[in-house]
């Protein structure tokens, strides 16, 4: 009976150790190379839940990666047992000796590991790794908003199953990829490498000292066994990562002595054509300036506006810019086109002021210029775009007009002598004389009208070409129109007095309107039903106003 008892007791014990999960906690490589991946693998001999494993004691030391779990359950003899398996990728920021500490996993805990991470000098020591990263800036001392060029090269000496590459990072700075990636071979110490190459260009926002922390690569090679493919036909992977060095980087503040607008460039040209290559010019016939400003290290939002000045007697029409951006060097090259259309209003000698846009020269590290010198162009009279005639047809009623006030006043004057002088003497017959004189001047003055007819027929002629939407003959059929009210007492010639003779908001607004689509290098469409409606109104109103002040000369 003790027997027995002793018996059970022992089966009992036996029984509950193998219910203790045993633990063990290893890792593939060690030594390993800064930058370089590692995998530290944990077991238990048990089913346990995925998440008993709890990786951020790592955090500290290392920069930890993803960690993937994998549970087997196998039976011989009748027996069942259960594994599960923690893989995560390690990578160690630098060199040293550390220390991967115990985890403890429902009671049972692993042995602490110590790891010996050696630096990477050079490429022979690279050469070693499956996969590593190169990286290389164009400068660490830069201006803030100064374009920096980071180039990342990936060597992959193995066969990848799975692979991505993070982007760099920089706090408070733009990055952008320039290019595509190029892809090429070499051969470092005897081993040939794909090498994969990315170009990032760098905006630095902000001024002090930062880090830019190079890109990751994570993914899965293909493990070098000499075992068959397993039972499904499928190859054994484990997985990699691999961290570039980190790079110090000074950025430097604007320099105060720096007015305008802040642009530093290796390089900041400007560039200007005429169209027609000519420097004499027609009144009324658009010319087109183009201004291309082209820099080197500055993105498209970076370029600033491009604006002229024009002298009174000319107006301007800006088309919008057009952003060009192109690599060289591995460099960013960006450009802003912009068309100005700009139309004379009158014969002359005109000066267009010089262009200036300032930056900074960040090869020479001082203030520069960039300049469009003054420009003189000569414009000529154009008769066919303005009909000016040397004796107006619609001057000849005012004249005429003028003439007979003349004989008007000579008339009253002197009847008013004759009534004076007979006053006396011969009242009776001064007064009946005085009498049939009255009525025979009131027969003789002409009561003064306004000549319709000239009116009618340049503003027909206006009519027509708004109706038939013809932008260049409505423009030609302004002035006659103008002239034609009778506004001023001496004709105008221009399309920019006769704006002023009408003083109409409205219609200066779509006179305005009409210009831009018309000598913009690119016609837009223009519809007249708005000036037509402003046209129609405005001749109503003029001949009104002149119709009431002859009825007010009228006797």
């Amino acid at each position: 009976m003790v027997k027995q008892l002793i018996t059970s007791l022992v089966l009992l014990l036996l029984f509950s150790a193998q219910l203790q999960a045993k633990v063990t906690a290893t890792v593939d490589k060690n030594p390993v190379i800064e930058g370089e991946s590692f995998i530290l693998e944990v077991v238990a001999d048990e089913d346990m839940d995925t998440n008993a494993f709890d990786s951020s004691p790592l955090l500290q030391d290392f920069i930890v990666g993803r960690t993937s779990v994998s549970s087997q359950t196998s039976m011989i003899n009748f027996k069942t047992s259960y594994t599960t398996r923690w893989q995560t990728v390690l990578i160690a920021r630098s060199a040293g000796v550390y220390i991967i500490p115990s985890f403890n996993l429902k009671g049972q805990k692993t042995d602490p590991i110590k790891l010996t991470v050696v630096k990477a000098n050079d490429k022979s020591a690279q050469s070693s790794k499956d996969i590593f990263i190169e990286t290389q800036v164009s400068a660490q001392d830069v201006y803030v908003q100064q374009q920096v060029t980071l180039q990342v090269k990936l060597y992959i000496g193995a066969e990848l199953r799975r692979a991505s590459l993070s982007e760099p990072t920089l706090d408070n700075a733009n990055i952008i990829q320039i290019g595509k990636d190029v892809e090429t071979v070499e051969i470092v110490n005897g081993r040939r490498f794909r090498v994969i190459e990315r170009v990032y260009a760098i905006n630095p926002q902000q001024s002090g000292d930062f880090v830019i922390k190079s890109p990751m690569f994570s993914g899965e090679v293909l493990k070098t066994t000499t075992r068959r493919p397993n039972f499904f036909g499928f190859d054994e992977t484990k997985p990699v990562s691999v961290l570039g060095k980190e790079i110090p980087l000074k950025v430097r503040p604007i320099p105060e002595t720096f007015k305008g607008q802040w642009l530093p460039s290796e390089l900041l040209a400007l560039h200007e054509e005429w169209q027609p290559n000519t420097k004499k010019f027609k009144v009324g016939e658009p010319i087109t300036r183009t201004i291309t400003l082209t820099a080197a290290g500055l993105s498209e939002e970076q370029l600033p506006k491009i604006a002229i000045e024009v002298p009174e007697g000319l107006k301007v029409y800006p088309d919008q810019a057009e952003l060009h951006t192109s690599v060289r060097n591995n460099k960013l090259i960006s450009q802003k086109v912009k068309n100005f259309a700009i139309v004379a209003s009158r014969a002359g000698r005109f000066t267009l002021p010089k262009v200036v846009i300032p930056w900074w020269n960040t090869v020479t590290d001082r203030y520069e210029e960039a300049i469009l010198p003054e420009q003189t162009i000569i414009v000529e009279e154009n008769k066919d775009f303005v009909s000016s005639p040397a004796i107006p047809e619609n001057t000849a009623p005012e004249q005429k007009n003028s003439c007979e006030n003349t004989t008007v006043t000579q008339v009253v004057t002197q009847t008013s002598w004759l009534q004076w002088l007979f006053l006396g003497l011969w009242l009776a017959t001064a007064s009946a004389w005085l009498l049939s004189t009255l009525i025979k001047t009131r027969k003789k003055a002409p009561t003064i009208t306004h000549n319709n007819t000239t009116n009618q027929n340049d503003y027909m002629n206006l009519v027509h070409a708004c109706q038939k939407n013809n932008g260049q003959q409505v423009l030609k059929a302004i002035v006659p129109w103008v002239n034609s009210l009778s506004l001023s007492s001496k004709n105008i010639t221009t399309l920019d007095e006769a704006i002023d003779l009408l003083n109409d908001k409205d219609f200066t607004q779509e006179i305005e309107k009409l210009q831009q689509c018309y000598y913009a290098k690119e016609h837009q469409a223009w519809e007249s039903d708005k000036l037509l409606n402003i046209i129609k109104k405005l001749n109503q109103q003029k001949n009104s106003t002149n119709n009431e002040f002859e009825l007010k000369l009228n006797p």
